[in-house]
């Protein structure tokens, strides 16, 4: 049985810069994350928490400072590749489905990767669909779908594989209002359904309040609010 309390994020001193050292995006960025948590990082546009996220889950890496996801270190090559395929799952703004492929193909390609049976991938996309309540879109490509649509495919994609973290970056931001708002509660349900630690990258304020916490990202810094 998991530990409710179990310690899924921790960074420590996390230091990240671009142009040879003379960007600094991230300045000694220190923060935990506990299982079935839901944390927002608030801030504005360029303030760092996209690079945040990405250093998380292994898309970049810092220049200095300890990380710890999932007992995995994502700045190291074996480690990430673990980290996705068995314990984590991301969903981006622009969902990065691939357009000429239907839902069902693309929800199949994290379990394809992960070596996953054919029979337990097709269970878990159906359960996923359902879920979600895109059920009656498996068969279409995903440039036949709303904006709403595509990213609840995303979500679905992210959770292929039952991870225990979600990194969500501005997961509402390229839809309309009523849209994002009901994608927020879907991640939320799902969080809490799933005991899956979340964190979330936003600019509103509104979804950073729903969250059970909310880290205020400044400049590079990291303070709770």
């Amino acid at each position: 049985m998991s530990n409710p309390n179990e310690r899924l994020v921790t960074a420590r001193d996390v230091w990240k810069t671009y142009d040879h050292g003379r960007i600094a995006v991230l300045q000694g960025v220190s923060l935990d994350v506990e299982r079935g948590e839901v944390v927002a990082l608030w801030g504005a546009s360029g303030s760092g928490k996209s690079t945040l996220l990405h250093l998380l889950g292994g898309l970049d890496v810092p220049d200095r400072g300890d990380l710890n996801v999932c007992g995995l270190d994502p700045s190291r090559e074996q480690d990430r590749l673990a980290l996705r395929r068995e314990h984590l799952g991301f969903v981006f703004q622009l969902h990065n489905l691939i357009p000429d492929l239907t839902v069902t193909e693309n929800l199949r390609v994290p379990g394809l990767a992960a070596g996953k049976s054919a029979a337990e991938i097709e269970a878990r996309l159906r359960e996923l669909a359902a879920i979600v309540g895109i059920s009656h879109r498996l068969d279409h490509r995903i440039q036949d779908l709303s904006g709403g649509e595509r990213q609840r495919t995303a979500i679905c994609r992210a959770l292929m594989n039952r991870p225990r973290l979600l990194l969500a970056d501005e997961p509402t931001g390229s839809l309309d209002e009523k849209t994002g708002d009901t994608v927020f509660q879907l991640l939320k349900q799902l969080a809490e359904r799933d005991r899956i630690a979340v964190v979330l990258a936003t600019h509103e304020r509104r979804f950073a309040e729903a969250c059970h916490r909310i880290l205020r990202v400044r400049e590079g810094r990291l303070a709770e609010v």
